[in-house]
């Protein structure tokens, strides 16, 4: 048998695909809630990277109490870096929206364009991902955090006492992992 080439679509993957088979229990309801669940994702993707390009080129946007907006016009009025790894080690890494480290002031704001509630854990996970990657103590800093969201800015001013325990858990976590991967391989 000789099967069709669709070169195009390697590495792509359809909404209605083998490999998210789920699909087949849903009603004609549930199909369009994932797939207009899975648009705004999509969106959500559009307008970070949107953000960044903002914030690398310094471009403001209109001052309003938009979410997008204030989230690009503070990221640019704190001159922040968009989209910075913060690495750990390959169990361990994750994308801060934007960040900035001046005069031993740690600043790290989320962009969160969906509607499902933000967390500021993620923020403290970024934090302690910081301080380990660049050898600094969270007791020897002050750390801002920032979540927009839905037309609000949640801040937080995370301590030593809430950074110090997520770095240790990524330590020993990160450990654990490493030594199963060691066994595994």
């Amino acid at each position: 048998m000789n099967f069709n080439k669709h070169s195009n679509l390697e590495g792509r993957h359809a909404f209605l695909g083998a490999s998210k088979y789920h699909w087949i229990n849903y009603d004609e309801n549930k199909v369009a809630e994932s797939y207009s669940r899975f648009l705004a994702i999509q969106k959500g993707t559009q307008l970070h990277e949107f953000a960044a390009q903002c914030i690398r080129i310094g471009q403001k946007l209109p001052r309003s109490h938009k979410t997008l907006n204030m989230y690009v016009n503070d990221a640019i009025g704190f001159r922040m870096i968009p989209e910075q790894v913060l690495f750990y080690s390959e169990n361990c890494f994750g994308t801060a929206d934007a960040i900035s480290f001046r005069n031993k002031f740690l600043r790290v704001h989320d962009y969160k364009s969906g509607m499902f509630p933000a967390h500021m854990e993620q923020l403290f996970v970024y934090a302690a991902l910081f301080c380990l990657e660049y050898g600094i103590k969270p007791a020897d800093i002050e750390m801002e955090t920032r979540l927009y969201q839905s037309d609000d800015i949640l801040i937080a001013n995370p301590t030593v006492e809430e950074i110090a325990p997520i770095m240790d858990k990524i330590v020993t976590f990160d450990r654990i992992i490493s030594k199963i991967r060691e066994q595994e391989e």
